[in-house]
């Protein structure tokens, strides 16, 4: 029987090899927003792994849209060149479809890299003044963020249109826009960060506003021929939050504006949530976000297994299925599962010889 997991699939007018997504995972390894030999290396290592899409981590679109001050940027000529170098040493020896999540951290913005304590930093050790749609902080020893106004809405609004001009230059194929996890799009759609009483607050409406004002944007100046997106928390796993049914509602008006998929996560926007972690648990949202939207979806969490993953396309929770912590444990996941599933996967011939014994057809020639 054929490998559901293994077999093509488009994302608008980009085509995939097999249903296997490498998810953003952060690396906090840029030097003032400018990537350098460690992405090379990292995201040049997971080019070779056969997945069908590879999504480099949260890009902020400006400055003190960084989670850390080691995380990567898109919003000057320095920032490009560093992406520039990046992406032609990997285009000599993959051809994989390549994606860049565009973010802005808001109110989580500023802060050390997790081994290091992963706080807030200080102006005085680096830090920076955070924005976000109402000065309420992320952490109560945090300092408050600015509460944006309407010229920055818009200025952020520009600041993704421009990076996403500066990921097509690049050759991305994809962009996934980062409405996730408590950043700055997040940060407007629930109500929990979400205080204001113009038009970006209160209703429903009101706060998807500036989000879909983004992807208005961004949708404007990306190539119909390649993919556009976003990644969601369906809910914020605290009561009173943002819902799964107003994710589905997110869902449509994507739809509607011509997503070419949805990315289907959850969590992060705050300390009070109470998470029941388990493999795939995040899977029941991606289900009912597909089931209700029909936008192509991605799903995610503790995914680590190939069978696991396989039964998440053969039973409709996902179309796609991103790997995330198992990839980096593992950066040759998709060989694995392809020979445990009977599958073939695309490298390069220098590594043909390493397939054990009994699974020897399971490299595929690049195209």
């Amino acid at each position: 029987m054929t490998s559901q997991l293994f077999t093509p699939y488009a994302l608008g007018g980009l085509s995939l090899p097999n249903r296997i997504v490498i998810a953003p995972m952060c690396q906090y390894s840029a030097a003032n927003g400018v990537v350098g030999d460690w992405h090379l290396m990292h995201l040049g290592n997971l080019s070779h792994s056969g997945a069908g899409l590879l999504i480099a981590e949260a890009t902020a679109v400006s400055p003190e849209g960084r989670i850390s001050d080691r995380c990567p940027g898109l919003w000057d000529d320095a920032t490009e060149s560093g992406w520039a170098r990046v992406m032609a040493g990997i285009r000599q020896y993959s051809a994989m479809p390549i994606g860049i999540q565009l973010a802005h951290a808001g109110r989580k913005g500023g802060c050390a890299a997790p081994w290091l304590g992963g706080k807030q930093l200080p102006l005085s050790e680096g830090g920076w003044f955070n924005v976000a749609p109402s000065a309420v902080p992320f952490d109560p020893s945090d300092a408050a963020p600015q509460a944006l106004d309407a010229a920055g809405i818009k200025r952020l609004v520009q600041a993704f249109a421009d990076a996403a001009r500066r990921a097509d230059r690049l050759g991305f194929d994809a962009v996934e826009l980062h409405a996730a996890h408590g950043y700055l799009m997040h940060e407007f759609l629930s109500p929990l960060t979400n205080r204001r009483s113009d038009e970006y607050g209160g209703s429903l409406a009101n706060r998807l506003r500036f989000v879909l004002e983004v992807f208005d944007a961004v949708r404007t100046v990306w190539p119909r021929h390649k993919a556009l997106g976003m990644r969601v928390s369906a809910t914020d796993w605290v009561a009173g939050g943002w819902t799964p049914e107003e994710t589905v509602a997110l869902a449509k008006e994507l739809k509607a504006r011509g997503a070419d998929f949805i990315h289907v996560s959850s969590g992060g926007l705050s300390l009070e949530q109470k998470i029941p972690v388990g493999p795939g648990y995040q899977l029941p949202f991606a289900r009912q976000v597909k089931a209700a939207s029909g936008l192509p979806t991605i799903g995610v969490g503790l995914i680590t297994e190939a069978k696991q993953a396989e039964a998440v396309v053969t039973e409709g929770d996902a179309d796609l299925v991103a790997v995330a912590r198992a990839m980096l444990y593992d950066p040759r996941w998709p060989w694995h599962a392809a020979a445990e599933l009977g599958a073939q996967v695309q490298a390069p011939p220098q590594f043909w010889r390493g397939a054990p014994r009994g699974a020897e057809g399971v490299f595929s020639p690049l195209p």
